[in-house]
């Protein structure tokens, strides 16, 4: 197993409520008079986890560039899941099946923001390219607020094969451009389906765009001919959930 360090207040909060098995110690400034830095190391002697006092200075060293804000978390990292654990995860979910493929999605604090959002619509499953896309890393489980250990990521060798999979098994694919008509309001998201947003630069692409059963767009009639694709995932989530009329 590998191991990373979880950066800041929020995310080690996160850590500590939901997925403590894994942390392997906490790390804190020294003389903090920050009271939730406090009330987590109290917290994780609670759980019986080694806490270490250190100076600012060896804080920063161990956190990276990532802002710290007094404390960090040594984390045993999970495995991502594969393309085989879909079936399991859509058996689970049934008719509720609500899938975030993202395709391609490089920064990390976009993919951050997507997991918060997709762990804020309680979404069964985000699957992601295992290969030209960011891992989960100190700053993506940081600008996740948590939501990086509360949602399944599958990470697929193949998108195109785990998108088929997901057809195979009964969920409608819809796939976000703005190269479309079709308003994403218009598309019924009912039911288990899967949305598809695409990398930050070049969208979807064309393999991926293919394999949808529909392509729509988010009607935008300002300006701007696109949006931030961590700000779209959230609005095609929660169009999903309002459809659905769903307390998820």
């Amino acid at each position: 197993m590998s191991e990373t360090w979880i950066v800041g207040i929020n995310p080690v909060e996160g850590a500590l409520a939901n997925d403590p098995d894994r942390i392997r110690e906490v790390v804190i400034e020294q003389n903090s008079k920050n009271a939730r830095v406090n009330e987590i190391a109290a917290q994780a002697r609670r759980l019986g986890l080694p806490v270490k006092t250190v100076g600012k200075e060896q804080l920063e060293k161990l956190g990276g560039e990532a802002r710290h804000q007094g404390v960090i978390a040594r984390y045993e990292t999970p495995p991502l899941r594969g393309e085989n654990d879909l079936p399991g995860l859509l058996d689970a979910a049934g008719a509720d099946a609500l899938v975030l493929v993202l395709d391609g999605v490089t920064d990390p604090h976009n993919l951050g923001a997507c997991l918060r959002s997709a762990a804020a619509a309680k979404v069964t499953a985000v699957v992601v390219p295992k290969d030209r896309a960011v891992g989960i890393t100190p700053t993506v489980r940081r600008a996740s607020a948590g939501g990086a250990d509360l949602v399944p990521v599958v990470a697929a060798t193949n998108l195109a094969r785990a998108l088929r999979l997901l057809k195979d098994a009964g969920v409608w694919i819809t796939g976000l451009d703005g190269d479309t008509d079709q308003s994403i309001y218009d598309i019924d998201l009912k039911g288990p389906i899967a949305l598809v947003m695409g990398s930050e630069g070049d969208g979807m692409r064309r393999l991926t765009r293919e394999t949808c059963d529909f392509v729509a767009k988010i009607p935008m009639p300002g300006s701007m001919e696109s949006l931030n694709v961590s700000v779209a995932t959230g609005i095609v989530l929660f169009e999903a959930l309002r459809q659905r009329g769903s307390k998820r």
